[in-house]
Formats: C-alpha cells, sequence, structure tokens
C-alpha cells in the first residue's frame, strides 16, 4: 500500500486550502527571490511563519523531517563544502585541512535558505491541487506569445502528480531489494543500480499507461478554461509577502 508523503495535495480547510491558486504560486516566487539575500534573522522570521502554516493545514513536522532525510543530508554536505572551501578564521584544523568560521557561517545560511525554499514548496503542494496548479499555470502563460500554455499547465500538473508516485515506488523498489538481502550488498554501485533499474522501468510504465489511458479518453489541450475563485485575502498576503521583500531588499 502506499504511503502518504508531503507532496501531496491534503484537503483542509485553511486559509491556504481557499487562497486563489495564482496568488499562492506569485507568494511561493516571491518568497524564493527573497531568500536569496536573506540573513539568518530573515531566514527565522520565514521559518516562524511557515511552521505556523504547517499547524494551520495539520502536517506532521516529525514526519515530514523523515521523508526529507536524503535531502537533509544533502544540506549537511553543502554546509561541509562550504566550511572547507571558503578561505578565513580556522574552527579546526586536522591534517593541512581547516574549517573556516566564515566558511561555516556561509554554508549555514546557504543551506537554510535551501530548506525553506523546500518547506515552502511542501506548504504549496500539501494546499494546492494538481488541476488548480495547471489553470495558474496557463493563466500566467497566456499573454506569452509562442508559448504553448496549456501544454505546459499540463506537463507541470503531471510532473508534480508523477513525484509522490514516484517517492512511493522508490520506498517500495527498496523494501523488496531489502527482502531478497539486498542491503546486505557492500558494493555500492551494484546497490544503486539495484534500487535505480527497476525504479526507471516502473516510472516509464507508469508513464505509458497513463498516456493510454489520455489516449482512451480522447484527452486534448483545448477545453474550457477554468473559473479561479479567489477567498478574499489574497491583497492581505500579497501586500504582506512584497513587504518582506522590501524589508529584505533594503535592510
Amino acid at each position: 500500500m502506499a504511503t502518504l508523503n508531503p507532496f501531496v495535495f491534503r484537503p483542509g480547510h485553511s486559509n491556504l486550502h481557499y487562497l486563489d491558486t495564482r496568488c499562492k504560486f506569485f507568494l511561493v516566487c516571491i518568497v524564493s527571490l527573497s531568500l536569496l539575500k536573506a540573513n539568518f534573522p530573515a531566514c527565522f522570521i520565514l521559518l516562524g511563519t511557515l511552521i505556523f502554516f504547517i499547524q494551520q493545514i495539520n502536517l506532521e513536522l516529525g514526519q515530514t523531517l523523515k521523508h526529507l532525510k536524503y535531502f537533509i543530508l544533502f544540506l549537511v554536505f553543502i554546509i561541509l563544502a562550504r566550511a572547507l572551501t571558503i578561505p578565513g578564521d580556522p574552527l579546526v584544523q586536522l591534517y593541512g585541512i581547516s574549517i573556516t568560521h566564515q566558511g561555516l557561517y556561509e554554508g549555514c545560511l546557504v543551506a537554510f535558505r535551501f530548506f525553506l525554499v523546500m518547506v515552502t514548496g511542501i506548504i504549496f503542494s500539501n494546499t494546492t491541487r494538481p488541476a488548480n496548479l495547471k489553470n495558474a499555470v496557463q493563466w500566467y502563460l497566456k499573454p506569452i506569445p509562442f508559448v504553448p500554455e496549456k501544454r505546459v499547465g499540463i506537463m507541470i500538473s503531471l510532473a508534480l502528480r508523477f513525484l509522490p508516485l514516484i517517492l512511493n515506488q522508490a520506498n517500495e523498489t527498496r523494501n523488496a531489494v531489502h527482502s531478497r538481502c539486498g542491503n546486505l550488498e557492500k558494493n555500492p554501485v551494484k546497490r544503486f543500480i539495484r534500487l535505480t533499474l527497476p525504479l526507471l522501468k516502473k516510472t516509464f510504465l507508469s508513464a505509458d499507461h497513463l498516456i493510454l489511458a489520455m489516449e482512451a479518453r480522447c484527452y486534448c489541450e483545448n477545453r474550457t478554461d477554468p473559473e479561479f475563485k479567489p477567498s478574499g485575502k489574497e491583497t492581505l498576503f500579497i501586500i504582506t509577502s512584497l513587504g518582506f521583500w522590501l524589508c529584505i531588499q533594503f535592510f
């Protein structure tokens, strides 16, 4: 049975669930741009805001962090890489290798920014239906000439739907390998191949089945444009996000 992961939509009654998808898409872009120049105080303010919304949508923080364990390892790698490569005042020296204060600071800041972007995306995924995301992307791209906005919207919607499916298939493949004592293999290349090849095969087969199902139902791009239903709180969210962005830019 497929397990829940933090990248799927969960029905709810929070303000973010009823917020217009176009507004949420704009907010995610503003937050991501703001984090490019955000310092630690700004990052902690945004973290507190995200934790508030996580509580509003009833998302289990511990379970979410468990699913992000490999991403957290990637952040640790970023911190170590920065700490070892950026010159500055050494904190630890061992065999000619030094960890600098400036490098550790920059590494922690960059990792913190990446983590906040990931959490923002998780909140967006949990409160936005893939179909609504497709409609919002189509609305934004419609004024741009020579861009097939309907096709792009469908591609993004399908990618968002496939992400949790791929994660579930990876979990099932890993469990199957462990049940056959594949985790006892000491060669990391063989372990990687035994996990990756079956996962790729399942992913491509799922994509083929989806294409056949869409063709069997005569799916086409020329469909009736959606009607958006704003909640009335979009202006407040936009003004707040723009204020946060301006504060980071000038302070």
